[in-house]
């Protein structure tokens, strides 16, 4: 069984800075990529950046790029992402997801793609 934890989640007031980890417990696993995931209330879970493991390729949804970034430490197995100039509209559940698939090509705006997901920690921004 393999889990991945969240952390780093909190409250915020707008323009500030916020940096989130995620890690997996468990099963060990080949890493092929991770990501980050955000659900508002309301609305559908929506994709955020992605990194790839082997050379660190990364993919950003437009509405954070140039805000936040994301990066790997190999090492433990740990993606984080920068969050800077915090919006009201970042606001959301962010959620991180893994994916041990390499017989695919990398898709990593899509949420099917990956196999293991974390529970979520919550991001508040005040305006």
């Amino acid at each position: 069984q393999v889990q991945l934890v969240e952390s780093g989640g909190g409250l915020v007031e707008a323009g500030g800075s916020l940096s989130l980890s995620c890690a997996p417990s468990g099963r060990i696993f080949r890493t092929y990529s991770m990501g980050w995931f955000r659900q508002a209330p309301g609305k559908r879970r929506e994709f955020v950046a992605a990194i790839k493991w082997s050379d660190s390729s990364t993919f950003y949804a437009n509405s954070v790029k140039g805000r936040f970034t994301i990066s790997r430490d190999i090492t433990k197995n740990t993606v984080y992402l920068q969050m800077n100039n915090l919006k009201a509209e970042d606001s959301a559940n962010y959620f991180c997801a893994a994916d041990d698939d390499f017989t695919h090509p990398w898709y990593p705006d899509r949420e099917g793609r990956y196999d293991y997901w974390g529970q979520g920690t919550q991001v508040t921004v005040s305006s």
